[in-house]
């Protein structure tokens, strides 16, 4: 057994290296970190948000390897050598994703909480091809909760992203 595994054994942590938005982490960290919990508490990318904590809102929702993830109910441990994009890792530079733009230009939003998984969300539909009509979006959102109920506006901003 050599040193490492020795350390893993006596303090019951795991190491795991994968990239985040481009970057390449590795934390040591208990092998029941969420995905969420890393992400926010180790790598300080708090848009990412914490809603419900059990996977029923849709607030925590990333991208593993292009698809899209409940953060909250995925341990960090199951994304090694994988690629993570949060909403932080959208913009490139200083130019926001066209998702993003859409939410702002069609008030896609109120207090705000829920929208960075609904924009995660809404990059995956129209990368998935499940926007071609209002019905599609808002099955293929329906993992999205928005508490202040800004749906609507939501669709609007996914079509609009979609031309």
């Amino acid at each position: 057994m050599d040193l490492s595994s020795q350390r893993q054994a006596v303090d019951g942590q795991v190491e795991v290296a994968f990239k985040v938005n481009g970057t390449a982490e590795r934390l040591r960290v208990d092998p029941r970190t969420t995905l969420l919990d890393a992400l926010r508490e180790r790598l300080q990318l708090t848009g990412t948000k914490k809603g419900c904590d059990r996977g029923q809102c849709g607030a925590c929702t990333v991208h593993v390897d292009g698809r899209r993830v409940l953060s909250c109910l995925t341990l960090v441990a199951m994304v090694e050598g994988r690629e993570v994009t949060t909403i932080e890792g959208l913009a490139e530079d200083d130019q926001l994703h066209p998702v993003q733009r859409a939410f702002i230009e069609c008030d896609g939003f109120q207090c705000g909480f829920c929208t960075p998984g609904q924009i995660m969300s809404a990059v995956a539909v129209l990368r998935e091809g499940h926007a071609t009509t209002d019905a599609q979006i808002r099955e293929a959102m329906s993992g999205n909760i928005c508490r202040c109920g800004a749906y609507p506006a939501i669709v609007e901003a996914v079509k609009q992203a979609r031309s």
